[in-house]
């Protein structure tokens, strides 16, 4: 593709913005000029050695100066506004600021400077905020990725980053973003969620939670599965509360977000390679050296290749209760997904061996998924009881019916037991934990939230 081809092709996303508030697009590009000015006006040599409120102050100060030079009569609402953003410009995200103080947007989309969308309530809705340019977005890019010492340019146009709050970052840009620098950002509450929130919001019943945190009790370990934003994660960091507190707890993550409620956690992040392609650290090389670290359990983010063969060998080893997460659709595509990463560990294992390791190192799969109109449901809850000639042998412990939508077209359904009850219950009363008979009873349970 030839440069005026490309040029082209992020021409075409601008004229498909033909929507554009006018008035927002000026007060953001006034607001750049004014920025571009600050800059070069602070002494930048002094800053260390200034408090945060009177940096805020010169920075308010220099802003109102150059303000009434740029424009001598303008709105003083207006005003009061250019002031709040040209700091969040300075020291934050810019135009995200206000997206990320409000507690009930999940993810901030950026697909172009003028096109910014946020999933608020599990629903996607366009912001009424916008970037001057494409400048204006790099900037802020190059602002959040530098911070936790990764690049993004023209030969390492992507790049995952996180900000202090634990939100998610990934940025493209050009040449691979064709229309222009892309910013998603996955959010995380200023609180985790706590089980009793997830149990309200209807996501699981009060019943499953007992015995998912008896068997968390009792170092049994499972494997947390779903999509992209059905809440794997979420649910991790409340179960996590249940693990014993004189536990010693290390998290292996590619970009660290796990927020475990618990008090002794070391936590350890990967590392991509340099600019000259050397010094990446992958989450095998972690996983091997935790070993040497006196975990009693092993918390693995999210599997994603051949670490999967080093997290199985630990939990056949004495990490028992070790816990994961992994993408698919659903228990047994989980189970699948898992063999196939031990493949990718380099090992030419049998299959047999590999589906017997998995068999022996975990008990349950929990998988999760996000339905029409947001809603996050658990939707089964299996035991691996062995290996069949076909495959893995599971058994559903619970599950979740979608029977509908509602008027506002949020999907409607109900829980239920299967009626099965899992043989890992003999370990859990080896453990002096005893859970009522009665609550593996097959039947339906309403669905709140």
């Amino acid at each position: 593709m030839s440069p005026q081809q490309s040029h082209t092709l992020r021409l075409s996303s601008v004229e498909r913005g033909a929507d554009v508030n006018p008035a927002e697009l000026a007060f953001q590009q006034l607001k750049v000029r004014i920025h571009e000015q600050l800059v070069d006006a602070l002494d930048l040599s002094m800053l260390a050695h200034v408090s945060k409120d009177q940096l805020a102050k010169e920075v308010r100060t220099l802003a109102q100066e150059i303000l009434a030079e740029e424009v001598p009569r303008y709105d003083p609402v207006l005003r009061e506004r250019m002031l709040e953003e040209v700091y969040h410009e300075v020291f934050g995200l810019g135009p995200l600021e206000t997206l990320m103080n409000d507690d009930a947007i999940s993810d901030v989309l950026v697909n172009h400077p003028h096109e910014i969308y946020v999933e608020r309530h599990g629903r996607l809705e366009q912001a009424d905020v916008m970037f001057a340019d494409e400048q204006h977005l790099m900037r802020i890019i190059q602002r959040i990725v530098s911070r936790v010492g990764r690049r993004i340019d023209e030969v390492s146009p992507m790049a995952d980053a996180r900000l202090p709050d634990g939100s998610r970052i990934n940025a493209v840009i050009p040449p691979l973003a064709l229309n222009g620098p892309t910013l998603s950002i996955r959010r995380f509450g200023r609180r985790p969620l706590q089980v009793e929130d997830i149990i309200d919001a209807g996501s699981i019943p009060r019943d499953i939670v007992e015995f998912l945190a008896a068997a968390i009790d009792a170092r049994v370990s499972f494997l947390i599965s779903g999509g992209t934003g059905a809440g794997k994660t979420t649910l991790l960091n409340a179960l996590a509360k249940y693990i014993p507190h004189d536990e010693r707890l290390i998290t292996i993550e590619d970009s660290a977000e796990l927020q475990l409620q618990h008090r002794h956690v070391v936590r350890m992040e990967t590392r991509p390679p340099n600019n000259e392609g050397v010094g990446e650290i992958t989450p095998r090389a972690l996983v091997r050296n935790c070993l040497r670290m006196r975990p009693d359990r092993i918390i693995i983010g999210e599997v994603r290749g051949g670490e999967a063969l080093d997290m199985l060998q630990a939990m056949n080893t004495g990490h028992e209760g070790s816990l994961t997460t992994i993408h698919a659709n659903d228990t047994r595509d989980a189970l699948s997904r898992l063999e196939l990463m031990v493949a990718m560990s380099g090992f030419d294992l049998p299959i047999a061996v590999v589906r017997q390791y998995i068999v022996s190192g975990m008990a349950l799969v929990v998988h999760l998924a996000r339905l029409k109109g947001g809603v996050r449901r658990v939707m089964q809850v299996s035991e691996i009881v062995g290996v069949r000639d076909s495959g893995f042998h599971l058994e559903d412990i619970f599950g979740f019916e979608q029977t509908g939508v509602d008027e506002m077209g949020i999907a409607q359904g109900e829980f239920f037991f299967t009626g099965y009850r899992p043989t890992c219950l003999g370990r859990l009363r080896a453990s002096g934990i005893r859970l009522p008979d009665e609550l593996f009873d097959r039947r339906r349970i309403p669905c709140r939230g």
